[in-house]
């Protein structure tokens, strides 16, 4: 019997490893979600769950504290699962989150040994990212050498923006050797575009905000569906404030620190990227939810400064372009909140933003008010997916 193409797709953190399969039916370019699940608590006491696509748990298992520093043994597991639990697929491809392709690399690629060492070296750009989405790459390629992997990046999506939109007022020598704006979640910003366009076509041609709201946060400026600004620069600290990350800081700031509380390297980076946000404002937590639902008004001041940096940041979006026809929600905060999407809209009334409170509430595609002069989606994201489809796509191609 014929077994269907199936595409592994990974997610890899510091200490987790996201996988999801997607079944590619035999005479079809529909992908099917089948599995999903993760790795949890590498370099600790790592977890094994799996769930189906009905999200019910399939298989769970763990590690002693030895096992749990090896990803070699850790993602043979994963595979050797797979392999036995999917009897009717056959996984044909492996398609990786990248977070950094750097100023070059605009295209999911398939993955060499040139492209690799491609890879590592944008490292220094993404220290805290990079090395941990190449190490399941690295064992890929060494253990199982006949399986095809294609590397996807969060950069890509943003190399169509125009160089004003990339370039800092720094020496010209800096922004020559790459110290530029490169923007992220470009993978979620590419895939909900299009399933909007696909629903919409007449916002195809369009100015569109698409708002990434979650413990990462990013805004982007669409249009005819390619990017256009975007709010994440240089490292994916800039912008709106998230859950642990400061967002957009005046860097005299920093200068401050080291020069005042004799802060070295590693205490500010701590500072930015764990200690800050919503986190930092509200002393309580970085997540949106428990904020919304607390009494401390540090927390209620928390949520008032992210809804007021976001709906600050669409209008900037909007004046990159040159117009606003279309606002979109999307990512954890963005997909299930509607007080946040609410108290944002509300600060962007004057651009013709108007929620309808019901539509709002119930988690509908169009929340907008039947007068508002700009329409109003909330589009569930899905990087996985978009991965697996460059993966097929690249793979046909060859």
């Amino acid at each position: 019997m014929t077994k269907h193409k199936a595409y592994l797709v990974l997610n890899a953190g510091s200490s987790s490893l996201k996988f999801s399969v997607f079944r590619q039916a035999t005479g079809s370019t529909e992908l099917q979600t089948i599995l999903s699940g993760q790795i949890a608590g590498i370099g600790s006491l790592a977890t094994f769950e799996a769930k189906d696509a009905s999200r019910r748990v399939l298989a769970k298992h763990s590690w002693n504290e030895s096992d749990s520093n090896s990803r070699d043994i850790m993602l043979q597991y994963l595979l050797d699962w797979i392999s036995s639990t999917l009897v009717d697929d056959q996984i044909v491809a492996a398609g990786h989150r990248v977070v950094h392709g750097g100023r070059f690399l605009g295209l999911p690629m398939k993955v060499t040994p040139a492209l690799l060492n491609d890879l590592e070296q944008l490292v220094p750009l993404a220290p805290l990212h990079q090395p941990h989405n190449l190490a399941p790459i690295h064992i890929l390629a060494r253990n199982h050498p006949e399986l095809d992997q294609v590397a996807c990046f969060d950069t890509a999506f943003h190399s169509t923006q125009p160089k004003q939109a990339k370039t800092y007022a720094l020496p010209r020598a800096l922004s020559d050797e790459g110290v530029c704006k490169y923007g992220f979640h470009g993978l979620s910003y590419e895939y909900v575009s299009k399933q909007l366009l696909a629903t919409r076509p007449e916002l195809a041609s369009g100015h569109i905000v698409i708002c990434h709201l979650g413990n990462g946060s990013s805004l982007c400026a669409v249009k005819d569906g390619r990017s256009m600004d975007t709010t994440m620069g240089f490292t994916a600290l800039d912008g709106v404030p998230m859950g642990t990350r400061s967002g957009s800081i005046d860097p005299g700031v920093l200068l401050y620190l080291m020069r005042e509380k004799k802060m070295d390297l590693e205490a500010i980076e701590d500072l930015l990227y764990r200690r800050s946000g919503l986190l930092g404002v509200s002393g309580l937590s970085n997540d949106m939810k428990v904020l919304e639902e607390s009494d401390d008004p540090h927390a209620k001041e928390a949520v008032d400064l992210f809804c007021f940096r976001v709906a600050k940041e669409v209008a900037a979006m909007a004046a990159s372009m040159g117009g606003l026809d279309a606002l979109v929600f999307t990512a954890g905060i963005g997909e299930n909140s509607p007080y946040i999407r609410n108290m944002i809209a509300q600060r962007l009334a004057w651009l013709g933003v108007k929620l309808d409170a019901d539509a709002n509430s119930s988690r509908q595609f169009n929340i907008s008010a039947t007068d508002a002069r700009v329409p109003t989606f909330v589009v569930p994201t899905n990087e996985e997916m978009m991965i697996a489809k460059h993966a097929m796509n690249l793979l046909a191609a060859a």
